[in-house]
C-alpha cells in the first residue's frame, strides 16, 4: 500500500540518451516490436461490473492506510461516468474532518506482473471538491507498487508517477505534484530512501503522464516534457501492480461538513521490455480506440523481448543500504565456481551467481522448487533478485 511520505529525498537526475520507441531486445527492430501491451478505456458499468474484475482490476475494501486512521475504502466509491464523450475511471473522496467521516478510493491490478517497460495513463487532477470547502490535504495519484516484505526490504519497488497535492500537505502549501522512485522504508521510527522530482504548479484538469522504465533509469513525463530522470539502487528489483488513488494526507485543514473530490483516468497503456515516446503513447492508444478495442492484454501471452544492458553504468554512484556496504562479489565462470546470490552485493554487467528463486517473490520467503540456476547480471544491480526481475539473464539449472 502506500505510506504517508514525512521526508523526501533530494532529486537524482540522470542522463538517458534517446526517446524513440525502442524495443529493449535485439530480436526484430523496434518498428516491429511487439513484446505485450496492456490497454484499458475502462468502458464498465460499475465497480461491481464482473469485466472489470475478469480483466484484472480490484476495487479496494479493505482498511488501513494511507492517510487518515479509520477512514473506510469502498468499492462504492469507484464508478465509470462519461466524460467529453468517453467512459472514464472515476475516484471519488470524501471528509468530514473525522477518520470515521472519511471517505478514500482505489483501483489496482490484481497481479503484480508489471517490471520494465513503459507506463502510461490519462489523468484528470482537480484543484477543488465538487462540493463542500476547499483547502484539505487531498492526494491524486498514479503509481506502481510491490508489498514490502519487513522493514527496509531491499527488493521493495514503487514508482510515484504522479502524487498530486492541490492543497499542499507534508509540510507543503501546494500546489505540488511528486515523482518518487522508492528503494526502501521503514514506518517506525519513520525511515525512507528515495528519490524525488517536483512541479510547483497547478495540474488541475488531463494530463498525460508516462513513466519509461528501462536500462537502470525510470524517466517520468508529463505532456511530453520531461519531469525526472531517476536511477541507480532505485531502479525497480520485483514486479509491481498498477494502481491509482485518492486519499487524504490529514485532516488538519478541513473546515465546515462534508467536502467531496474526484480523480478521473480516461485510459492507461503498459508496453512491456518496450520504451515508448509520449507521443508514441498517444499514437498507440489512438489506435486501440480507432480498432475499438477497448480492452487489450497480451503481457503474458506475447513473448516478452530481452532487456539489453546499458553500455555505460550509471552516471551517479549508487548509494549502500543503510546497514552493511556492498563488496565485489568474486568472478564466476560457471556453476561449480559462482557465488550464491547475496541481496547487499553489488554485481555488474557480466556477474554470475548461483541462486533458486522464491515462490512469491520474496528472498526470505520459501523457495520456489526450481532448484538451484546459474544468472548472469545484464547491468548494475543490487538487491534484485534473480529470476524476479529483468537484471538476471537465466543460463539454466546447476
Amino acid at each position: 500500500m502506500k505510506i504517508d511520505r514525512r521526508q523526501l529525498a533530494a532529486l537524482m537526475v540522470a542522463a538517458l540518451a534517446g526517446t524513440g520507441a525502442v524495443a529493449l531486445s535485439t530480436a526484430q527492430p523496434a518498428a516491429a516490436a511487439d513484446c505485450g501491451y496492456l490497454f484499458d478505456d475502462f468502458h464498465y458499468n460499475s465497480s461491481a461490473d464482473p469485466a472489470l474484475t475478469a480483466n484484472g482490476w480490484t476495487p479496494r475494501s479493505y482498511q488501513g492506510g494511507p492517510g487518515v486512521p479509520g477512514a473506510n475504502w469502498s468499492p462504492s466509491n469507484i464508478t465509470f461516468p462519461t466524460s467529453g464523450g468517453q467512459k472514464v475511471l472515476q475516484l471519488t473522496a470524501s471528509t468530514d474532518g473525522t477518520g470515521a467521516g472519511t471517505n478514500h478510493a482505489e483501483l489496482y491490478s490484481t497481479q503484480k506482473r508489471y517490471l520494465e517497460g513503459t507506463y502510461a495513463s490519462r489523468v484528470r487532477f482537480t484543484d477543488t471538491p465538487v462540493s463542500g470547502n476547499d483547502g484539505d490535504h487531498i492526494n491524486q495519484t498514479f503509481f506502481t507498487i510491490s508489498p514490502l516484505n519487513g522493514d527496509l526490504d531491499p527488493t521493495y519497488s514503487e514508482l510515484d508517477i504522479s502524487e498530486y497535492l492541490p492543497n499542499g500537505g507534508w509540510g507543503e502549501q501546494g500546489p505540488i505534484n511528486y515523482q518518487t522512485t522508492w528503494y526502501t522504508y521503514r514506518n517506525e521510527p519513520w525511515y525512507a530512501d528515495n528519490v524525488h522530482s517536483e512541479q510547483r504548479s497547478s495540474l488541475d484538469g488531463w494530463h498525460d503522464l508516462v513513466a519509461q522504465v528501462a536500462n537502470g533509469h525510470v524517466v517520468y513525463y508529463i505532456d511530453g516534457v520531461q519531469v525526472g530522470d531517476h536511477g541507480g539502487k532505485f531502479f525497480p528489483r520485483q514486479t509491481m501492480t498498477i494502481n491509482w488513488n485518492l486519499w487524504f494526507i490529514d485532516t488538519a485543514t478541513h473546515t465546515g461538513g462534508l467536502s467531496t473530490y474526484i480523480e478521473q483516468v480516461d485510459w492507461v497503456l503498459f508496453a512491456k521490455n518496450q520504451v515508448l515516446s509520449p507521443s508514441q503513447v498517444s499514437s498507440q492508444t489512438a489506435g486501440y480506440r480507432t480498432a475499438g478495442s477497448r480492452f487489450v492484454d497480451t503481457v503474458a501471452s506475447t513473448g516478452g523481448c530481452t532487456t539489453n544492458p546499458p553500455t555505460t553504468p550509471p552516471t551517479t554512484p549508487p548509494t549502500t543500504p543503510p546497514t552493511s556496504p556492498p563488496t565485489t562479489p568474486p568472478p564466476g565462470t560457471g556453476c561449480a565456481d559462482s557465488p550464491n546470490w547475496a541481496f547487499s552485493q553489488v554485481y555488474t554487467g557480466g556477474n554470475l551467481v548461483k541462486h533458486e528463486k522464491s515462490k512469491y517473490g520474496d528472498p526470505n520467503g520459501p523457495k520456489s522448487g526450481e532448484g538451484v540456476h546459474l544468472w548472469k547480471a545484464r547491468y548494475w544491480t543490487q538487491g534484485s533478485e534473480p529470476g524476479w526481475t529483468e537484471q538476471w539473464q537465466d543460463l539454466g539449472r546447476c
